[in-house]
């Protein structure tokens, strides 16, 4: 079979591999689609931390099930996505029902080889049923996730001045999933263009470009009593650091984005708000059953998110042209 190789930073080629023998309780899945997103432009780029090449990439998957093992609920054909988070299932996280903390995790794409290749075999645990969603919306699934869960762990009321610091993919999906819980939502990105597809194509209209008077501009528009929850998608340190400030009293600090480096505030201005620190990392389960109920009822629409479509073989261009080109991508899906 044909998989995309990232044999080295910034060297990707299509190489010839073998088809994959599912094991006992795998499931053999046709990959179709593949989402693109940060995760693989840091990879290309030779910084992520948790990696080594040569490495398959992908972990945004769509596809339809090619073989499935005698009993499962699976059929040929069906239209499925993949939780790509692989979970041991016994440590002391997977024994507290949050497999997305494993202390074992595996993420295709990362630490195993993902879904950029045309047959991909994975636990039967680990696939979606994406019955009555297009390939296109099934490859949205995961990052939209994301998303949720970080709206989840925030546990948002309706009426909340809510704070999304990044309209990249993750920022957006957690403004989407925070809107649908009744918040007020308030989108700052340092990138104009960005900022001016978020109130365009999605609706928000309270956005604002971040800038060295980005604290006095939010204290103003809030009265100087700033926000409820303040979710920081970033994956920048400074903005990170930066994120307390902009929180209200009593409020509640939420980082999904991810970064190398320590995160540093000052803790009496912790202290006097009685902040509530939380982190989220990936999706559970219940993420992906929320987004897949949204996109059937039309309250999220992949044409508003799918900003590009690539052609998988041609993926050793198309990508370092994508990243060139980040500041007007908001979701590129490669097909295959």
């Amino acid at each position: 079979m044909k998989a995309i190789v990232c044999q080295e930073p910034h060297r990707l080629a299509v190489a010839t591999r073998e088809p994959p023998v599912p094991k006992a309780g795998e499931v053999l899945i046709r990959i179709r689609r593949v989402g693109l997103c940060g995760t693989d432009f840091h990879i290309y780029g030779g910084r992520h931390p948790y990696l080594t090449y040569p490495r398959v990439m992908g972990h945004e998957l769509a596809g339809e099930i090619e073989h499935a093992p005698q009993g499962s609920t699976f059929q040929v054909g069906q239209v499925v996505a993949v939780n790509p988070y692989l979970a041991c299932g016994t440590c002391l996280a997977c024994r507290r029902g949050k497999p997305n903390a494993c202390a074992n995790i595996s993420v295709l794409g990362v630490h195993a080889d993902g879904g950029m290749c045309e047959l991909l075999a994975v636990p039967e645990s680990a696939v979606i049923d994406a019955t009555g969603l297009s390939l296109d919306e099934a490859a949205l699934l995961e990052f939209l996730s994301i998303g949720a869960h970080a709206v989840a762990r925030a546990t948002i009321s309706s009426g909340d001045r809510v704070l999304i610091v990044g309209a990249g993919p993750i920022g957006i999906a957690a403004a989407l999933f925070a809107r649908l819980d009744g918040a007020s939502i308030t989108l700052v990105d340092q990138r104009r263009s960005r900022l001016d597809y978020a109130r365009s194509r999605l609706g928000f209209d309270d956005i604002v470009e971040a800038d060295a008077a980005l604290a006095e501009t939010l204290r103003a528009k809030t009265d100087g009593e700033f926000f409820d929850v303040a979710i920081d998608a970033t994956g920048s340190i400074a903005a990170m650091n930066n994120a307390l400030s902009y929180l209200g009293h009593g409020g509640k600090l939420v980082f999904v984005g991810v970064s190398p480096g320590e995160i540093q505030f000052d803790d009496p201005e912790f202290h006097k708000r009685e902040t509530t620190l939380i982190a989220s990392r990936n999706a559970l389960p219940g993420d992906f059953a929320r987004v897949i109920g949204a996109m059937k009822r039309g309250d999220i629409k992949a044409s508003d998110l799918q900003t590009h479509s690539v052609i998988g073989e041609e993926m050793p261009v198309r990508l370092p042209e994508l990243i060139a080109e980040a500041d007007h991508v908001l979701k590129a899906v490669a097909s295959f």
